[in-house]
């Protein structure tokens, strides 16, 4: 079994910068794409960012291009959203995710791992 764990949220005004953290342990041979997913109370979970955990291929939603930049340190399983320029709509819990397909993916459904997720607060 695969378990991730994240880290790093927290409370910031608006044009501050975070940086989550997601530790993989267990299975995490059988991870090729990871992501960042976030969700408002009454929301559904949206894609934030995603990488693939053999190259340096990324990909991330139009809103956030520019400010937020998923990284990885393959030696210590753990993957990385560094959130720069942050504003108010951002605010959500941020949930890391891990699939064994190795494409670009974007639907929740095609990942089969998550973390218990982190809160992370925007001010205005």
């Amino acid at each position: 079994q695969l378990q991730l764990v994240e880290s790093g949220g927290g409370l910031v005004q608006a044009g501050g910068s975070l940086r989550l953290s997601c530790a993989a342990s267990g299975r995490a041979f059988s991870i090729n794409t990871m992501a960042w997913f976030r969700q408002v109370p009454g929301k559904e979970r949206e894609f934030v960012a995603g990488t693939n955990w053999n190259n340096a291929y990324t990909w991330y939603i139009d809103s956030v291009k520019g400010r937020f930049t998923v990284s990885k340190d393959n030696a210590k399983r753990t993957v990385y959203l560094q959130m720069n320029s942050l504003k108010p709509e951002d605010t959500a819990v941020y949930y890391c995710a891990a699939s064994g397909l190795n494409r670009k993916l974007l639907q929740d459904q095609n990942y089969a791992y998550w973390g218990q997720g982190t809160q992370v607060t925007v001010s205005s």
